[in-house]
């Protein structure tokens, strides 16, 4: 029986495990605590990610390596792929964890990205504002995500507010100043590339979010069959040029007919959540068979599903699973201001039975300020 070593112990990790279950697959889990939810479903070994002999130790046990967050050391891939298969290669994932590096080579591949410009000092951040213009964001580099490490600079005269922030990151993990964009919506596609080549693309999902946490993800989103395609061909450069193996997430930024991508997420990602239920195979299944060198399955759709977040703590489940496409995943998380905890996935053959269900489990939980923008773009559709 194969077994498949994780790093990385969150949610991720433990749908991952979930999926693997029919699949006759073995788990073992790397992550730092002992607390972490993917613990509930595999077997956990506590270690750090830079521990050489928590590494020695698990590398003998398993049979391929994959991750569940971009935040692993790579460097610490890199040693384990001198001893076992570890996929996506950690050439890629060091391309995703820097913003630069990740932007540089959008440009490079000819997908167009917003204006940018890295900052290592003080007076570097004015000249990139002088370049760029306002309103930009200052970003870190590493590190940063679902908002954390960012810094809206409105007009030049929010410059010193934004270096007090952030500036002392500036010779650790680096900064990056990125042009603002007046989007008409933020979308994502999730694609998975296998051992052999093989690419294959869910279709495109439009994202909803709140203070930079994901809120709410809509699939099939309303889009032309040149901007789905586009989206796809943008993926599909990305993972050949970086020999991708398994499931990632290109964001983009739509405007009208154009897509500019915002940045890759190297793993399975919240916004194909709804896979799970809405896809013939799921974005976890998918990573799977890629990273063992099977078959990718059809990431055909079921109709059509939203997904919708939960941060902090869980509501009361009834609201969902009250419809008859309502799906429910609580991480097993103890509640904490802004964790991702859990969530929801609605699925219907029809957008019209899907925005019924939507309208009725949002006013069921009280929160039809989240579905409201999804129930408006579904009468759209």
């Amino acid at each position: 029986m194969t077994t498949v070593g994780i790093l990385g112990g969150g949610q991720l990790a433990r749908m991952l495990a979930l999926a693997g279950v029919p699949l006759g697959l073995k788990f073992l889990v790397l992550d730092p605590s002992a607390e972490s939810c993917a613990g509930q479903c595999a077997p956990l070994q506590v270690g750090a990610f830079d521990d050489e002999a928590a590494l020695a130790q698990f590398a003998s046990k398993v049979d391929v390596v994959t991750f569940d967050f971009e935040n692993v050391p790579a460097a610490s891939a890199q040693w384990l792929a001198e001893r076992v298969p570890v996929y996506p290669n950690p050439q890629a994932l060091g391309v995703a964890q820097d913003r630069l590096s990740e932007k540089t080579l959008f440009g490079e591949l000819g997908i167009p990205v917003p204006a940018f410009a890295a900052v290592d000092s003080r007076e570097g951040l004015d000249a990139a504002l002088a370049r760029i213009g306002t309103p930009c964001i200052l970003k870190t580099r590493r590190f940063g995500y679902d908002g954390k490490g960012q810094f809206r600079i409105k007009s030049p005269a929010d410059a010193q507010a934004a270096w007090d922030a952030l500036g002392a990151q500036a010779g650790t993990v680096g900064l990056i100043v990125e042009g603002f964009v007046a989007f008409d919506r933020e979308v994502s596609v999730v694609a998975v590339r296998g051992r052999d080549g093989a690419f294959k693309a869910f279709p495109l999902t439009q994202n909803w979010h709140v203070d930079g946490v994901l809120s709410a993800s809509l699939a099939p989103t309303q889009a032309s069959q040149a901007l789905q395609a586009q989206a796809v061909d943008y993926a599909r450069r990305v993972a050949e040029r970086l020999d991708y193996v398994g499931v990632f997430a290109l964001e983009l930024f739509c405007q009208g007919e154009t897509l500019l991508a915002n940045e890759m997420a190297p793993r399975v990602h919240n916004s194909g959540h709804w896979t799970i239920e809405g896809a013939e195979v799921s974005q976890f299944e998918a990573h799977l068979r890629a990273v063992l060198g099977l078959p990718l399955g059809e990431p055909a759709m079921r109709g059509h599903a939203c997904m919708l977040n939960w941060l902090g703590q869980m509501p009361d489940a009834t609201g969902v699973l009250d419809q008859p496409g309502g799906h429910w995943h609580d991480y097993g998380k103890s509640p904490r201001e802004g964790r991702k905890v859990g969530h929801a996935t609605l699925r219907a053959d029809t957008a019209q039975a899907l925005s019924v269900a939507l309208a009725a489990a949002g006013e069921a939980l009280s929160r039809q300020a989240q579905v409201q923008p999804v129930l408006e773009r579904l009468a759209r559709s």
